[in-house]
């Protein structure tokens, strides 16, 4: 078995993504993939000793659920840095100290992560280096394509890992082994046969004190725009001819070009709400805009609601709704798909005669598809049923899973540049609307399903 050597050097590695996610991330895929050996090398503004350094590794590869004495030698001989990133010559010192050629992971917020693809553009690379950038990928079209233009200067697209956590391995290839490998299912996967699809990704969980990022986002550019619409190209793209990660990729593109806020207008397709105090999960909870770093001026959404249309052969009249808010009443993760009912029901049956429905779980990974059937009491009655499966799940984490794709070279979970500039471009309209008020930010109590005026959005033509 080869064994593939990589020096993963953490950007950002004193924040908060590095312990909570990147490093147990890393701690899995270490534990489980015995021909990966990393050396690792963090990178932060806030000095550590090498002592403090190795405890913070320690406590995230323990939260990650692995065996530590698997991973001492990592530990061990993982070292810590005070580097100002965004300068030439500190990035020259922390290149020489990497024994195995670097992957360079970017926990930092897009401004400077720029800024550091702008020192590394005039700098001289080691052979071979991958960049990992998490998303938001830019702030806004304009940055995105200005941050695309750069990066292509000096590096290969297959060397960029634009990361989406969101969206694992595991449940790209159950979304695609249930569409492909179904007949029953890719018949009637269009406009034909299916009325409504909604994606949807409603917490219980408040703000949780990211103030300082989530206050300038909002559930728009935080899920729907960085996450959701990657789940919209993977339901409405066509079959690629393999799951090779170009083929895959440029079948999600195909999708996301096509698609576009319903009507052409953002005023009647787009809704935002924010939460008041309230209960939520259990806990009380106070309002949004009185959370610790929040500014009220800013009219941030917690809620975000959106109609878009996929404009082609294939889903032509089809809403595809996207939702994602927090402090709601439920924890709602699904993909959920409304069949059309059926063209004529003979006359002599009774009793429910809703249309059948697929739901698929993002967390847990189940599937649930209600059927329409003859009663057991009486056979002229239709009831409702419901089949349930569970998909396969990953041994890893989704950053280990992430990881994983970096120090391979396998950008399945990649977004390729055009098409983290299309995901922008597909939600400017919204933005723009937005911020000259043409679409009001509604109340909802925490812990309630949402503002209670809003109506469903469109339904097919």
């Amino acid at each position: 078995m080869s064994t593939t050597r990589r020096t993963l050097v953490i950007l950002g590695a004193s924040g908060d993504l590095t312990a909570r996610l990147l490093l147990p991330g890393l701690g899995q895929l270490l534990a489980s993939r015995k021909d990966i050996e990393v050396e690792l090398i963090g990178v932060g503004s806030v000095p550590m000793t090498p002592a403090q350094w190795h405890k913070r590794v320690t406590a995230s590869f323990k939260s990650g659920g692995v065996d530590i004495d698997d991973l001492k030698s990592v530990i061990e001989s993982s070292s810590y840095r005070v580097a100002d990133a965004t300068n030439a010559d500190a990035l020259a010192e922390i290149f020489a100290a990497c024994t195995a050629t670097p992957a360079l992971y970017f926990a930092l917020p897009p401004a400077v992560t720029e800024k550091v693809c702008e020192t590394l553009s005039k700098m001289k690379l080691p052979t071979g280096l991958v960049l990992a950038l998490e998303k938001p990928f830019g702030t806004d079209l304009t940055s995105a394509r200005r941050l695309n233009r750069l990066l292509s200067t000096f590096l290969a697209e297959k060397q960029i890992h634009r990361v989406d956590h969101f969206l694992g391995k595991s449940t790209v290839l159950n979304l695609l082994g249930l569409r492909f490998a179904n007949r029953l299912f890719e018949q009637s996967w269009n406009a034909s046969n299916i009325e409504r699809v909604e994606i949807s990704y409603d917490e219980q969980l408040g703000l949780e004190g990211r103030a300082g990022y989530y206050d300038h986002a909002g559930a728009l550019i935080d899920m729907i725009q960085s996450h959701l619409l990657q789940v919209l190209a993977v339901i409405a793209m066509e079959p690629p001819s393999s799951l090779d990660s170009e083929d895959l990729r440029g079948a999600m593109a195909q999708a996301l070009r096509a698609t576009k806020v319903w009507d052409g207008s953002a005023k009647t397709a787009s809704r935002r709400g924010r939460y008041t105090a309230g209960k939520a999960g259990g806990e009380a909870m106070g309002s949004y805009v009185a959370q610790p770093g929040v500014d009220p001026k800013r009219e941030t959404e917690t809620l975000a609601e959106i109609a878009f249309a996929v404009n082609n052969w294939r889903w032509a009249g089809v809403p595809f709704v996207l939702r994602s808010g927090k402090a709601l009443e439920d924890n709602r993760k699904d993909i959920s798909i409304t069949f059309k009912p059926v063209p004529h029901l003979p006359t002599g049956l009774t009793g429910v005669q809703s249309p059948s429905q697929l739901r698929i779980s993002l967390d847990p990974h189940l599937m649930h598809l209600d059927l329409n059937i003859n009663g057991a009491d009486d056979p002229f009655s239709l009831e409702t049923v419901q089949l349930q499966a569970t998909f396969a799940d990953s041994t890893l984490g989704a950053y280990g899973e992430v990881l994983e794709g970096i120090l391979t070279g396998d950008a399945t979970l990649s977004v390729r540049g055009d098409v983290a500039e299309e995901c922008w471009r597909i939600v400017t309209p919204v933005i723009a609307a937005w911020r000259k008020d043409q679409v009001p930010i509604d109340n909802y109590a925490a812990g309630s399903a949402g503002p209670k005026s809003w109506k469903r959005l469109p339904k097919q033509r």
